[in-house]
């Protein structure tokens, strides 16, 4: 597991890398990424637990 410091510094980078492509490409950037971090993950379950928990505070989710 990373530490706070290696998390936040992936996900700078990730936000660096999404201002730099532009908002109009970042969908489609976090799809790309989200299936290589699914693959590279190596696990089904983890996988659908992880796409429930990124969901479960987001209002729309709530609603389905």
């Amino acid at each position: 597991m990373m530490n706070a410091s290696e998390l936040d510094a992936v996900y700078t980078a990730l936000c660096k890398t999404m201002t730099r492509i532009g908002e109009p490409d970042a969908t489609l950037f976090l799809a790309r990424f989200a299936l290589l971090a699914i693959d590279a993950l190596d696990d089904a379950h983890k996988a659908m637990s992880l796409i429930d928990a990124a969901c479960d505070e987001m209002p729309v989710c709530a609603q389905a």
